[in-house]
């Protein structure tokens, strides 16, 4: 299942809900610089994710991996469950 994207980004997030049967929506977060103040804050993204792993539930925490465009709003995929 190994995929050929040179430069894919790898992202480690949260499962939040399973909306269909092999998609996920994985929510992500990252610290950021306000370039006025200086100050660092939270973004939180939420990303869908196709998923082939049978025995991943919502809570669990997974690595997921850039690809070509499976549908309209899916462009990652799970790689594994991180413990």
């Amino acid at each position: 299942m190994t995929d050929n994207v040179k430069n894919g980004r790898e992202i480690i997030g949260i499962v939040v809900s399973e909306p269909q049967n092999k998609t996920l929506v994985v929510e992500t977060e990252r610290l950021k610089k306000h370039r006025l103040y200086d100050k660092n804050y939270k973004v939180n993204k939420r990303i869908k994710a196709n998923c082939s792993i049978k025995d991943i539930v919502v809570g669990d925490r997974v690595l997921i991996k850039e690809t070509r465009p499976i549908s309209r709003f899916v462009n990652f995929k799970v790689i594994s469950k991180v413990s």
